[in-house]
């Protein structure tokens, strides 16, 4: 690719992502012929997409740029406030890349160090293994009993808001399957009627969420104390904090909230 084409740069220290600070206060990814900050040597730079008729380029620092009146770093989970949609979407592509390329350094069938040959596939030159990003998948349920919701408070949550029963897929399993094992798991409670619901890559630091939406089918709630703080039923008016807008698991909330008698489409 030349490398005097115009390109949108997405520079990450660990998740923090550079933002250029525009004049009327907003924020955007830089963009230009070359990186906005100098690129050390060996630095591996990732062309990862297309956006807007430009090129979009991705490599990683290993220390984080000093806020200025050009340049400030947010992390990217918080970059959803400030970016638009197609570039939040394309800079956690990018952020996805750069993990998988620390993390896949070295051939898992033999040790050899691995060549980069396509945009996100990597070669053993020695047993010709190829090696491509991985995605985890996992799920979310919205569970309903008559006009309540299930909604849960795991340890890992990153603040006090209540969200959705989650889970990761495993091996051998359908969807389905995973939504009635994890609540089962988690909850103690039977669900019928999953229905799919929507999809979301979630980049932190590889995911795709599936949502589904699902009935109260019997049960005590009997938390799996190992993976949550609390679990309860809730009506809409008197709904707990919730998760922030840019989740999955916000938008099927609030389509719950917005359509009490619909069925999913």
């Amino acid at each position: 690719m030349s490398q005097t084409m115009q390109s949108w740069w997405f520079i990450f220290y660990k998740d923090q992502l550079l933002l250029e600070k525009n004049e009327n206060g907003t924020f955007t990814i830089p963009y230009g012929e070359v990186s906005p900050i100098n690129i050390k040597k060996k630095t591996t730079i990732h062309d990862i997409t297309t956006l807007e008729n430009s090129n979009c380029r991705a490599f990683s620092i290993v220390s984080p740029v000093e806020e200025s009146e050009q340049f400030v770093m947010v992390g990217l989970r918080a970059s959803y406030e400030y970016l638009s949609v197609a570039h939040y979407q394309t800079a956690g592509k990018a952020y996805e890349i750069l993990h998988w390329d620390r993390h896949s350094r070295f051939c898992s069938a033999c040790g050899t160090p691995l060549e980069q040959k396509e945009t996100i596939m990597k070669r053993c030159p020695k047993c010709r293994q190829e090696v491509y990003p991985a995605i985890s998948t996992a799920i979310l349920v919205l569970v309903r009993k008559e006009d309540s919701i299930l909604l849960v408070h795991a340890h890992n949550f990153k603040g006090t808001f209540n969200s959705l029963v989650a889970g990761f897929l495993e091996t051998g399993e359908t969807l389905e399957e995973c939504v009635a094992r994890e609540v089962k798991e988690e909850t103690g409670l039977d669900v019928n009627h999953i229905t799919y619901f929507g999809n979301q890559p979630w980049p932190y630091p590889s995911g795709l969420m599936v949502g589904f939406i699902a009935d109260y089918a019997g049960g005590e709630i009997k938390l799996q104390k190992e993976e949550l703080n609390s679990g309860a039923f809730y009506r809409r008016d008197n709904l707990p904090e919730l998760p922030r807008k840019l989740s999955l698991a916000r938008k099927m909330i609030d389509w719950w909230i917005e359509n009490p008698t619909s069925e999913v489409k």
